[in-house]
């Protein structure tokens, strides 16, 4: 049975995340008189409790009943920390590419030269999956096309080899990668490698969206994760990478950050930042095994925010 659960955040345990920014506490405080503004024109009395929740957590309760056919599924304001909506969302699973969020947070951590030009090597290769690229041994990229291509393209060898470039090397990055997790307060979650191949890079979907969070803190993931392509001249041709995401070329969306993932131990997974109802809001979508089952259901996610608005005609 689906249901929309609305919790506070305290109640919800996503105490590490922190204060949104500036324009969603703005958004905070527009919402808060929207909502006395409607309490105000209501006939029935609201108790304490209701009344200390948002005016966007109750416009929600009251909305139809959201149907998402991904396996383990969370909606977060990240404004204030409310669940909108869960789904087997303490599930620990395998997270697949959403790995790479947590790649690039630990390599711009360690403050590296962008401009270093980083070869992909015998090392990068994939042969636990068997997975392809474009990337051959021996091409020579900066660290930030790396990062780029990790991030927009899910390029596996462009995680690897940003890994192998750390101080200390791949173990010392993974390492730091479980460090950080545990710094986030992502008590369920586990890092064994940078890309994701691996179904021991496990986490629940209430880990995850304080990986999100945290990642959006970061303007280069920002801006990397949401790009619709590039093209980079690797080995003297040029070629044309795009984001794994459609969704970021919609004009329907506001994306702020997006990663997609897929291994068959983890099926089809996405998380994304995106401002949903002017409101900022994470989305985590887990195990989606139909082609485009993570799209449909960020999409009808999309329409039962709007529609919650429109039942108390209200878009603030």
């Amino acid at each position: 049975m689906k249901k929309v659960i609305i919790a506070l955040f305290a109640a919800a345990g996503l105490v590490t995340l922190v204060a949104a920014p500036i324009e969603a506490e703005a958004a905070s405080k527009k919402k808060t008189a929207v909502a006395k503004k409607s309490t105000a024109k209501k006939a029935k009395p609201v108790s304490t409790a209701r009344k200390a929740k948002s005016q966007r957590t109750a416009s929600l309760d009251d909305a139809k009943e959201l149907s998402v056919a991904s396996a383990s599924a969370l909606v977060l304001d990240q404004a204030s920390g409310s669940v909108l909506y869960e789904k087997n969302a303490q599930a620990v699973l395998p997270i697949a590419s959403i790995t790479k969020l947590m790649t690039a947070m630990v390599v711009l951590d360690a403050k590296p030269s962008l401009e270093e030009i980083i070869t992909v090597s015998e090392e990068d290769v994939d042969v636990l999956k068997g997975t392809r690229s474009r990337l051959r041994v021996g091409t020579r990229l900066s660290r930030e096309e790396m990062l780029r291509l990790a991030l927009m393209s899910s390029e596996n060898r462009a995680a690897s080899a940003l890994s192998r470039h750390y101080p200390g090397g791949r173990d010392a990055f993974i390492a730091a990668m479980n460090q950080k997790a545990a710094a986030l307060g992502m008590t369920e979650s586990r890092f064994e490698d940078p890309t994701g191949l691996t179904a021991a890079n496990v986490a629940s979907a209430h880990d995850l969206v304080k990986m999100v969070d945290a990642a959006h803190r970061y303007p280069l993931i920002r801006e990397f994760s949401t790009a619709t392509g590039d093209q980079l001249v690797i080995a003297g041709r040029t070629q044309q990478f795009n984001n794994t995401n459609s969704l970021v070329k919609s004009s329907a969306w506001d994306i702020g950050l997006s990663k997609t993932g897929y291994i068959n131990e983890a099926g089809k997974c996405l998380v994304m930042q995106a401002w949903l109802n002017n409101k900022p809001t994470i989305i985590v979508l887990l195990d989606s095994w139909g082609k485009m089952t993570r799209i449909g259901d960020a999409n009808r996610i999309k329409r039962w925010i709007e529609s919650a608005a429109l039942s108390t005609g209200s878009s603030s």
